[in-house]
């Protein structure tokens, strides 16, 4: 689903820097999920992590409770009457986390940019969503879904074979992000994340806007900063080839998922111009 920072555009660019071994997969900043729903299922131990309550709300409703859920969604009204009800509802206290998720999910998809902030004027088919919820109900089936600060969960998790994946909230574009802590996502939890990720015993890989307060954060020896464009979905109404620049940082070599590839490309064809020749 449509997120802030979602990273559609960038996924395949991020799973395929993925490190060749890791036993645990820890998605720190999980958002939209659009990396763990791309990466491959395999017997890795996922845990998926927001510090937005109403994300991790959602995601433990599609993943245990997905029938209910649909049932909540199934009288909506694609209305800005019924948006406007739905969004204030979100700040009541006593209700369910069904109905909580079903709120919160429509305002997800009714919203303008997923913003959750002004209702988008779109048509938009909420049954058509309902197969999507049960496939993401299968696909989240043996994923753990945490609610903390990233600090906690990462010395949590930490060990030699866990890779984490983090996508922050980009520097200087904080105050898109709702409910990311009572003072926002400041130049101090950057640099702390910087902290701990350098501590770790595991392996990371960091997706960063291009900002040189980035690059100087992890311009340190052992780290691998590598710079990648992707389309920039809020221009791209207006200018379709408009491009944004990031970063990829990372604690290990993000390049050995592709020599690999490659050595056993080179090897197979190797070996069959061999079997030609006999």
């Amino acid at each position: 689903m449509s997120w802030v920072g979602g990273k559609k555009a960038l996924r395949e660019e991020v799973v395929s820097r993925f490190p060749l071994f890791y036993e645990r997969y820890v998605e720190v900043f999980g958002g939209g999920g659009w990396v763990l729903f791309h990466k491959p299922p395999g017997n890795d131990f996922e845990v998926y992590n927001d510090y937005n309550s109403l994300l991790t709300n959602l995601y433990r409703c599609v993943r245990d409770k997905p029938d209910l859920l649909i049932r909540a969604l199934k009288y909506v009204l694609n209305a800005r009457e019924d948006f406007d009800r739905a969004r204030l509802a979100l700040g009541r206290r006593r209700t369910t986390e069904i109905q909580r998720a079903a709120w919160f999910y429509q305002v997800i998809r009714q919203s303008y940019a997923a913003a959750l902030t002004s209702f988008a004027s779109q048509p938009h088919d909420m049954w058509s969503d309902f197969p999507l919820i049960e496939q993401a109900h299968r696909r989240l089936a043996d994923v753990v879904v945490e609610n903390q600060d990233f600090g906690t969960l990462i010395r949590h998790y930490d060990r030699p074979a866990t890779f984490f994946y983090c996508d922050p909230p980009y520097h200087a574009t904080e105050g898109y992000y709702q409910n990311i802590g009572e003072e926002g996502f400041t130049e101090r939890d950057h640099i702390r994340l910087r902290d701990t990720l350098l501590s770790i015993q595991g392996k990371f890989l960091l997706s960063y806007n291009d900002d040189p307060f980035v690059r100087e954060l992890y311009a340190v020896p052992g780290i691998q900063i590598e710079p990648v464009t992707r389309l920039n979905n809020i221009r791209q109404r207006y200018d379709p080839n408009c491009q944004f620049s990031e970063l990829l940082i990372a604690n290990y070599d993000m390049c050995e998922r592709g020599r690999m590839a490659v050595q056993i490309n080179l090897f197979d064809y190797e070996e069959g111009e061999f079997d030609d020749e006999i």
